[in-house]
């Protein structure tokens, strides 16, 4: 984030940021709101929101449930700053209302009851401000309460959200500073040198997420709330705005009248009502500009960047959507986990109230409102019973529609195992596309990526673009139960367009047939949605709690026991939980309780089950069909997915993976024990970060060896854990990645794929037909003389994947590693997975004849050589 301190040299110009308020439920969030306002001189008197008096908590349903529902804007100035609030629902059902707020936030601040500590709900909101880089202040409320201990909750806090945290509400220590400074080389040097850390220093730290400031107090009894407003005007920064115009829509919602307003930041220039905005496909006056505070508002000519503001005269905008510089959409991480089907009276049109749904939807876009036309029903997806709750009684306040849901389904997700290649072809007469798509596994929670590897001389620079709108402009659906697609690099590495027949609908079709027909030739998984859960039961019930957690597939913690009662957390399906805290009030006579919070998605546990229930035929899918279209004779026809690849114009000789004489010969082997290696471990799985133990010289390797390497390489590293994964063949902004050239003998890391090249040498070939262990055998005895001349850490890699329960083995064979495949798990993933972990820091060099694979591990900045041509390396030594 890039902030400046301009504003200090300007006379009447305050600094303008935007803070939002983000906590879980009943952590006094609003009550704090309305004690700043009054601090600030915004309101004479704050309201209480259980008494429905709250001046941001406006909405009759708010007032009602004691909740805040929607998120507010209010604007006050204190000292030299001026801040557009921005309240948002704490209640875990309404996260995708509070998440809109985050794409437009400079800071945020965090809310933690003392009396609740550190919830799920508090992880899962931490989680997304670091997902959107938000710098954050943090205010632990309600210590006035019995037992609430500023030590206790300080490090809870930085064990559970980060060791950063420092107490900016005691006096500044040198354990202040020091803390302060840790995340910060530049700052730990200005500390040591003089003692103390500057106000600008300290500034940064917070603007860069590097520290992050704790307070104390109680906002009911205003203990805190000074010092924390004044902290709010002291320590932070205003936003480097550019002069190009630029604004981000984080909200849709409707005044008294009926007029739909676009709430927006403006991140740029500025915005003067009578000015025109795209609006969907035409261009569209903005009528008024309004700034909000609470329910009131008032109209302005011109707003300027830092500005929170609504606009009127916008029919086609939506939340996360950029205009000017912004181009482009935010998309959420928050997604529904239910769908439910809406139940109206038979004396509705169903046809009418789909629309009214719709209108709510643009307010609410989390709902993906689904229509059935055969059976003529509304679907809708939410976070929980309590946004159920609020939708019906929506839809009967604004449009006196009496709705019920039924018992709602499970929202299920589909993925990849391993890459495969999709091939899409478009050609009825006078029409022609092709697209040639590289479809990869991600990291579960990543959502999809998408970018384009294909040199412009081969594909026009326009065309490729048209492709990725294409690709991002749908819901693409998977071919298990039909459901949509994640956790996905989709790369653009082929296509062909006709000057003279080509038109931009033809590169749709072409690239929707794409994505489905490499579905189809995919090993698909199916994912279904978690909850992560904390469990608070009486002693005496805890046996019972334990059989129901893993009767439900649970993986939950060894219970604490805390006055009486034993304390479980974890993480289950949301299929198996659904219902079960009502049993659980039932057996432990309501002194049991159960929290959940959304947590990701994970591999579903009875996939077959799930999928048969569902009766998905992806060949009945009409509409998403896998097939391609080409033309002979004047006239289209037909090509089914799988014989796609024979008809393709792309030639894909340097795609394929040619193994089926290798998975013929291994098929049933088993994995070998070599008398003169040591086997690292067995029982549990291993992945990349084990390599590192073997490396760094945990594995048995002698002493001196251990020693030498680490002369040579002091730091050790490993997958990172969680996040979205940067494309492979792209960095940031988009740009190519260009890989670093250099030999294999010059490598830090040598890996092998050992069938592959066992397959690719007449001799080992020749001896793996009669013998593989001798030709296993055979391979590392010349890796090892490579290593010895070398010094490359060498690693030889093979297949396990069919030996039916088989784990990660690591040996060591005499100087060099190997590798065993856990089952289900090809040498081509490990291999992947460990150059997308360490080839971008570190030289590594890939031995393999496999195409797609060099295509992947090119991406990763790793340096190639194929099998045949390193047998001409090694014969050399």
């Amino acid at each position: 984030m890039i902030f400046s301190d301009s504003y200090r040299s300007m006379e009447n110009r305050m600094k303008n940021i935007t803070l939002g308020i983000i906590a879980h439920v009943d952590s006094g969030k609003t009550t704090l709101s309305e004690v700043i306002l009054y601090r600030t001189g915004i309101i004479r008197s704050f309201g209480r929101v259980d008494k429905g008096e709250s001046f941001l908590d406006n909405d009759s349903l708010e007032r009602k449930r004691g909740i805040t529902i929607y998120s507010k804007q209010a604007v006050f100035s204190y000292g030299d700053t001026k801040v557009n609030l921005l309240d948002t629902p704490g209640h875990a059902d309404l996260s995708a209302e509070m998440e809109r707020t985050l794409q437009v936030l400079d800071y945020a601040l965090l809310i933690i009851s003392a009396g609740d500590g550190i919830t799920g709900q508090s992880e899962n909101l931490w989680r997304l401000l670091e997902k959107y880089g938000i710098p954050v202040l943090i205010f632990f409320n309600k210590m006035d309460m019995p037992d609430s201990d500023r030590e206790s909750l300080l490090d809870e806090a930085r064990r559970r959200l980060s060791d950063r945290i420092a107490d900016f509400g005691a006096e500044r220590t040198d354990e202040f500073y020091d803390h302060a400074a840790m995340g910060d080389e530049d700052s730990m040097e200005e500390y040591l040198s003089e003692g103390k850390l500057s106000d600008d220093t300290i500034k940064d730290l917070i603007a860069d997420r590097k520290v992050f400031p704790a307070f104390f107090g109680s906002a009911l009894k205003d203990e805190g709330v000074g010092e924390l407003i004044n902290a709010i005007d002291e320590l932070t920064l205003e936003r480097d705005y550019p002069e190009e115009f630029g604004a981000r829509v984080f909200k849709i919602f409707r005044d008294d009248s009926g007029r739909r307003l676009t709430m927006m930041k403006i991140t740029g220039g500025s915005l003067k009502a009578r000015s025109t905005l795209p609006d969907g496909e035409t261009l569209s006056k903005i009528n008024q500009i309004r700034i909000y505070s609470g329910d009131r508002f008032e109209t302005v000519p011109e707003v300027f960047a830092g500005d929170v503001c609504a606009v009127e005269g916008l029919n086609e905008s939506h939340a996360g959507q950029g205009f000017g510089y912004e181009s482009g959409s935010v998309l959420p991480v928050l997604m529904p986990v239910m769908r439910y089907r809406a139940v109206i009276g038979a004396d509705k049109d169903p046809v009418i109230c789909c629309r009214q749904f719709r209108i709510i939807e643009e307010e609410n876009p989390e709902l993906y409102v689904d229509w059935d036309e055969e059976t003529k029903e509304i679907y809708v997806r939410v976070m929980g019973e309590v946004q159920l709750e609020v939708l019906s009684e929506v839809l009967k306040r604004r449009f006196d529609l009496d709705v019920t849901f039924d018992t709602g389904e499970v929202i299920y997700r589909e993925t990849i195992e391993a890459p495969v290649i999709g091939a899409g072809h478009f050609e009825p007469l006078r029409h022609y596309a092709e697209v040639i798509l590289l479809m990869e596994p991600l990291e579960a929670g990543s959502g999809l990526e998408f970018a384009a590897d294909v040199d412009t001389d081969l594909l026009a620079l326009n065309w490729q673009r048209l492709i990725l709108t294409h690709l991002a402009e749908k819901e693409h659906r998977g071919v298990l139960t039909g459901s949509v697609i994640t956790d996905m690099r989709i790369t653009v590495i082929g296509g062909r367009a006709d000057k003279k027949h080509t038109e931009g609908g033809d590169f749709r079709k072409a690239t929707y047939r794409a994505v489905r027909q490499g579905l189809m030739m995919a090993k698909n998984v199916l994912l279904e949605p978690y909850f992560s859960f904390k469990l608070r039961v009486p002693a005496a019930n805890v046996g019972r709690a334990m059989t129901d957690l893993d009767r439900m597939n649970a993986v939950f913690s060894v219970p604490e026991n805390s006055s009486g009662y034993a304390l479980i957390s974890g993480r289950v399906p949301v299929r198996e939980a659904a219902g079960y805290p009502m049993e659980l009030a039932a057996y432990t006579k309501g002194l049991g309780s159960m929290t959940m919070v959304p947590d990701g998605y994970g591999r579903c546990r009875d996939s077959e089950g799930v999928i048969a229930s569902k009766g998905y035929d992806p060949l009945a899918d009409t509409a998403n069909t896998p097939d391609s279209v080409f033309c002979a004779r004047g006239s289209g026809y037909i090509v089914p997915y799988d014989r796609v690849y024979e008809y393709i114009h792309t030639d894909l000789d340097a795609l394929r993976i040619e193994k089926k004489d290798i998975e013929d010969v291994i098929s049933g082997a088993e994995v070998p024990v070599l008398d003169t290696r040591r086997t690292r471990s067995s029982g549990y799985s291993l992945g990349t970060e084990e390599i590192d133990s073997i490396i760094s010289g945990t594995t048995g390797r002698n002493a001196a060896a251990a020693h030498k390497w680490k002369s040579k390489r002091k730091k050790t590293f490993g997958l990172q854990a969680g996040g979205a994964a940067n494309s492979a063949m792209h960095g940031k902004g988009g740009k190519t990645f260009v890989p670093s050239v250099f030999q294999p003998e010059d490598a830090d890391y040598l890996l092998v794929d050992g069938y592959n090249v066992i397959f690719a040498w007449d001799d080992l070939k020749e001896l793996a037909l009669d013998n593989m262990d001798a030709a296993r055998i055979s391979l590392l005895e010349k890796l090892c003389n490579w290593q010895a001349v070398t010094e490359s850490e060498v690693i030889a890699v093979f297949d396990a994947y069919r030996v039916k329960g088989h784990d990660t083995e690591v040996l060591d064979y005499l100087n060099i590693h190997v590798v065993f495949t856990k089952e289900a798990e090809t040498a081509d993933q490990y291999i992947e997975k460990f150059a997308h972990a360490h080839g971008k820091k570190h030289k590594v060099a890939v031995v393999t004849s496999d195409g797609l694979e060099q295509i992947i591990i090119r991406g990763e900045g790793c340096s190639l050589v194929s099998s045949r041509d390193f047998r001409k390396k090694i014969e050399l030594i």
